[in-house]
């Protein structure tokens, strides 16, 4: 889709003078065009092609199965929806962890696949090197620290992370790593609000909650639980804006029946 020449697009250099103004960013995951295209126009800033694509579009448990080739469809299909907004694209686990190499050719391949405007990772000085060799190529670069879904089978337990003293001590110190590195923007998942607060108030870029308090710069959500699509997860962090799931089985049942009675279509319907 090409850009409206009256559209002035979200840059990383508009994230940072959001933070630096002090005006939030909105964040929403997308994984089709038709979605895309409505949070766009809605005026969302940033557009997350998330790995939960794994767990809400594929019905898988975790985020691991995805695989980049899928996650280079969803990309695609999201950058052509936006007009506006930021695209952001997970690297699926497995296509950056423990070779730099691999990192920027996953890193690579969604940016000339997608057309996408940045890559976001899981992980702080264990990934650093991946890190610095994707933005060394001038991919711009999304941290994730905190609770780190691909690492769920380390963890064992999607409880609240960095509550105790050294995994604090830690996140602080990954997140400055992370900054210095060149990273545009960090998300920061399911910790505490104090911490958050004080991590986002320590970095000149922007910090982007999720379950982690109203301190950080701006905020994300997957789109099936703020509106509703899934009624199996409803964590405290989540504010549900739509319940879709009841509003669409009802229309669903309501054209079933019209389906049966000969009603649908009508003799407008047709031709």
């Amino acid at each position: 889709m090409s850009v409206n020449k009256e559209v002035k697009r979200i840059t990383t250099h508009t994230l940072r003078q959001m933070k630096a103004s002090k005006e939030k960013i909105a964040m929403l995951t997308a994984y089709d065009f038709s979605f895309a295209r409505i949070f766009d126009a809605a005026g969302i800033d940033v557009l997350l092609v998330g790995d939960s694509a794994s767990n809400v579009m594929a019905g898988h448990e975790t985020t691991l199965p995805i695989t980049l080739d899928q996650m280079i469809y969803h990309a695609s299909s999201v950058v052509r929806g936006a007009q506006r907004a930021l695209v952001v694209v997970d690297l699926p686990f497995g296509s950056y962890q423990g070779d730099s190499l691999e990192a920027l050719r996953s890193a690579v391949r969604i940016m000339k696949e997608t057309g996408a405007h940045a890559i976001k990772l899981e992980g702080g000085e264990e990934i650093l090197d991946s890190v610095q060799r994707i933005i060394s190529a001038g991919i711009p670069v999304m941290g994730h620290l905190g609770l780190t879904p691909q690492s769920i089978y380390k963890f064992g337990t999607y409880t609240v992370r960095a509550r105790e003293k050294a995994e604090a001590e830690k996140l602080r110190k990954d997140a400055l790593l992370l900054q210095n590195a060149g990273c545009f923007a960090i998300v920061l998942e399911k910790i505490p609000a104090l911490l958050a607060g004080e991590v986002s108030e320590s970095l000149e870029i922007p910090s982007i909650g999720i379950g982690a308090g109203n301190g950080c710069d701006g905020q994300v959500l997957v789109m099936h639980d703020m509106l509703g699509i899934n009624t199996e997860f409803r964590p405290r962090f989540l504010r549900t804006y739509l319940e879709l799931h009841t509003e669409i089985t009802s229309a669903i049942r309501h054209y079933i029946g019209d389906v049966r009675s000969g009603d649908f279509p009508s003799a407008s319907e047709q031709y």
